[in-house]
Parts: C-alpha cells; structure tokens; sequence
C-alpha cells in the first residue's frame, strides 16, 4: 500500500515537471522571436545567451 501510494505521489511529481517544462519551452519560445525582431549586434548576442 505505501509502495502504491509513493508511486503514485511520483508519478504526479513527472506529470507537473512535465508541465513546467513546457511552460518554460513556450516562455523561451516567445523571447527567442522578441530577440530575433530586435536586430543588429546587441540581438545577436541576447539570441546566443539564450
């Protein structure tokens, strides 16, 4: 019962990461085009830091 019960508390734990990743993936998303419209020298240098 406990080995089910801590599976289950991991298996939500995967499922949040999960979601957190995405969010983050569509956050760098959106900057990378922010970065890619804000040319010259200085958007050069923003896009490879990120």
């Amino acid at each position: 019962k406990v080995k089910e019960r801590w599976r289950e508390r991991r298996r939500e734990r995967e499922r949040e990461r999960q979601r957190q990743k995405k969010e983050w993936e569509r956050k760098r998303e959106k900057e990378r085009e922010q970065v890619r419209e804000c040319k010259g020298r200085e958007g050069k240098r923003a896009s490879k830091r990120v």
